[in-house]
């Protein structure tokens, strides 16, 4: 689909991490670039047409051995870097990761010091710079939790100036305790994006965990009830459950797959291949389905990013 009016422009907002997974070779890591919101950012990116959206990424970069490798893989896969900020004095966040026979997920994080965690501290950063020209911005609940204990003022500023010009805002809940001062901290930094996202994609094992709910029904209940226009959840093997406002829940079938290799970047591909539809002008039922499909894709490959050559289905040309 081709748009005769100038592309949307897509802001990502939040941080770029080295990744060190186990390789083949014993005692040796593989190295590769991620982050929640990157590998949305790297998804959408390859399942659309820059005539169709431009794709940026709103982050810090320290002044380490890691970041010219960050701006090098950025260009490769097509994401802008204009509203990148360097902060000589930090570092490049980093992670390992080692999955179990089940695909499961297993981190150490290495990111105090992130440059990504800087991004709204100091001189005006290129997104609130630019924000006139945002016609999407892309967060979640990681982008929210590097950034302090509270939600910084300026964003809450910029998501205010956003949404009252018309812009979208698309939140992702990805909660992690760990990341957090207190859930009561998260909860009122997620309840300022709730009440201003245009479209929130919920794992509903994160928001069960965020609000300390008994049950998924529970869990479920309240996800369904929050106060923005498109809500999409995401329940792991069950149907993905989505609810625009004023209309019933719909549920969407997932895909079943013979073997899960590795679960990372799962929700985030799954937000990719939902915003690549939604974007478009195509039903949110539509965008689940495509979300649910890659998602499935993803989850039988190492790593948060795969080879662009196992998305075949899914490329502009391979596209139904």
């Amino acid at each position: 689909m081709s748009r005769s009016s100038p592309p949307l422009r897509v802001a990502c907002q939040g941080e770029c991490m080295v990744e060190l997974r186990e390789s083949p070779t014993p005692g040796l890591l593989a190295q590769g670039i991620a982050g929640d919101t990157y590998n949305t950012a790297v998804y959408l990116r390859r399942l659309t047409s820059a005539a169709d959206l431009r794709i940026d990424y709103a982050t810090c970069v320290g002044g380490d051995l890691f970041a010219p490798r960050l701006f090098e893989t950025w260009r490769a896969e097509g994401i802008g870097e204009s509203l990148v900020r360097t902060v000589p004095d930090r570092s490049t966040g980093l992670y390992a990761i080692r999955t179990d026979a089940h695909g499961e997920r297993h981190f150490s994080y290495w990111r105090e010091r992130s440059a990504a965690r800087a991004y709204f501290e100091g001189e005006l950063s290129p997104l609130e710079q630019q924000a006139g020209e945002i016609d999407v911005l892309y967060l979640s609940g990681i982008s929210l939790a590097i950034m302090g204990p509270e939600m910084p003022p300026r964003l809450r500023t910029l998501l205010q100036g956003l949404r009252s010009r018309g812009a979208r805002i698309v939140f992702d809940n990805n909660y992690r305790p760990r990341l957090w001062a207190s859930r009561d901290a998260a909860q009122s930094a997620f309840a300022q994006l709730y009440a201003l996202a245009d479209i929130v994609l919920v794992t509903l094992d994160d928001e069960r965990a965020l609000q300390g709910l008994a049950s998924d029904d529970l869990a479920l209940q309240h996800s369904l009830a929050l106060p923005c226009p498109e809500v999409v959840v995401k329940r792991g093997a069950r149907s993905t459950l989505v609810r625009r406002v004023g209309q019933s829940p719909i549920e969407v079938p997932v895909q079943t797959v013979s073997r899960v290799v590795d679960t990372t970047a799962a929700g985030d591909s799954f937000a990719a291949g939902y915003l690549a539809k939604r974007l478009m002008g195509e039903s949110a039922v539509a965008a689940a389905e495509w979300g649910n499909r890659l998602a499935a894709t993803v989850i039988q490959h190492p790593g948060a990013i795969v080879p662009p050559e196992v998305m075949a289905w899914a490329t502009r040309r391979g596209a139904a």
